[in-house]
Formats: C-alpha cells, sequence, structure tokens
C-alpha cells in the first residue's frame, strides 16, 4: 500500500530505542525525512546511523524531555532542521513502578513534566506549523494502561490516562485544518521496558489471548498508517495495539 509518506517530515521522541525507534524505522521505509530525540546522546547517535543505511539522511536532536522547556525547544530546532513538520510522535519513557504510598510530590512533578508538557509543550511548538500547511498528524504514544490501569505502576497509569482526553479536546479543534491527533495504546510489547519491568514472556502468554508479546514492528505499522494520507479520516481515537489484552472499551 502506498501511503504517500515520501518526503514527509516527522519528529519522533524517544527515538533511539523500543517504540520510538521502530516507528523511526517504519517511516523512513516509507521514505519520510526523519528527526530522531532521545536523552542519550550516543545512543541516538548509533540509532541515526542504522537507519541513515535505509537510503534516508537522518537527522538527530539529543535532548532530555523531562527538563521544562526540552520538548518546545527540540521541536522549534527540528522545524528549522527539517524546514518544517508534518508528523510528531510524543512518545517518552515511563515513569518508575510505584505505589501510591511509595509516590511523593517530586516524583510526581516528573512524570507531569515527562509524560504530560512534554506532549503539550511540543504539540503547542508544532502545530502552528501544521494548520498552516493544511496537513498534521500527532501520535500519541501512551500506554494500555491509561484504560486497563496496571498495578504499581501509579504515575504512569494516572498521567497517560490523561493523555486520551487531551487527544479528545484537542482532535476537533484542529481537524478542519487538515491535523488529526490519535492515541497509540502498546500492551505488553518486546521492548526494553518490559525487560526493565521484569516482564517475562511466559507472565506474557497467561494474559494475552495471543499467548504472546507484541513485536515494535507491529505497533509501528499503526502509527505509520495513522501517520499517513490514507488515515486522514481518523481522529481523536485510542488505539490498542495489545493482543486482545483490553476487555473493555
Amino acid at each position: 500500500m502506498e501511503l504517500g509518506l515520501r518526503g514527509r517530515r516527522a519528529l519522533v521522541f524517544g527515538a533511539s530505542r523500543g517504540l520510538g525507534y521502530a516507528i523511526a524505522d517504519e517511516l523512513v521505509r516509507e521514505g519520510a525525512r526523519v528527526c530522531l530525540v532521545a536523552r542519550d546522546g550516543d545512543r541516538l547517535a548509533a540509532a541515526a546511523v542504522r537507519l541513515s543505511l535505509q537510503g534516508e539522511s537522518v537527522v538527530y536532536l539529543a535532548a532530555d524531555l523531562a527538563q521544562p522547556g526540552a520538548a518546545k525547544a527540540v521541536t522549534e530546532q527540528a522545524i528549522a532542521e527539517l524546514g518544517g513538520v508534518d508528523i510528531l510522535v510524543c512518545n517518552s519513557g515511563g515513569p518508575p513502578k510505584a505505589t501510591f504510598a511509595q509516590v511523593d510530590a517530586v516524583a510526581w512533578q516528573a512524570g507531569f513534566q515527562n509524560l504530560w508538557l512534554s506532549t503539550t509543550d511540543a504539540m503547542t511548538a508544532a502545530l502552528p506549523t501544521m494548520t498552516a500547511q493544511g496537513f498534521g498528524r500527532i501520535l500519541l504514544v501512551t500506554s494500555v494502561a491509561a484504560k486497563e490501569p496496571m498495578a504499581g505502576l501509579t504515575v504512569s497509569n494516572g498521567l497517560r490516562a490523561g493523555l486520551l482526553g487531551l487527544v479528545k479536546s484537542v482532535a476537533p479543534e484542529v481537524a478542519a485544518q487538515g491535523v488529526t491527533i490519535n492515541a497509540l495504546l502498546p500492551g505488553f510489547t518486546r521492548t526494553e521496558r518490559m525487560t526493565e519491568l521484569g516482564v517475562t514472556d511466559a507472565q506474557v502468554a497467561a494474559q494475552v489471548p495471543m499467548g504472546r508479546m507484541g513485536e515494535p514492528a507491529e505497533f509501528a505499522a499503526l502509527a505509520t498508517f495513522l501517520a499517513s494520507a490514507r488515515a486522514g479520516y481518523i481522529t481523536g481515537q485510542a488505539i490498542a495495539v495489545d493482543g486482545g489484552w483490553l476487555r473493555g472499551s
């Protein structure tokens, strides 16, 4: 299927590994010009080299989205580097595992900056360009925990659920200008994050109807479609890629 992404300009957060890298990889394969953003400069540079081997030049910018103002600044820098932005993928690492009793004010503030403000700041910087040109795709990578909270992920559960409300709020405001915004909800996917959380294949097989973890490329395939012109009538949605794990709406 021709997605019409050749030459489109994409900014992908958290792109040095995991789901962010997988999305960037798919976009590059479709001919998009991609700017990678992540905190670890060395790992980011290595990711850019791997992606550039596919024949498309890849730009990368190191930034710590947990720092106030970093997301806005790096989005503006990426727009300058690419000459604009058509696709914004907001993807940030999850907060540390903790129960409510274990979360203090500092942890709440850190989670809010990393998950929430990095997203709203990047959107604020990117939307004027998108609405002016009459095309834009904003993708928020959240989690199935936004709909079905997971034990011990208190900060992530609360803030990611709020991002679904943000999607619903912003989508109708920019739809007439050709801009869509959707949330993608990964389930148990074979990434470094799952390893860090101590999630095993056996645990997943017992919980997921498909009996396995998802692969990053499977998630990235949906993200890439939603970033394309063919998905122009899909907006304000929260779509799970979870092997059937979610049972509710």
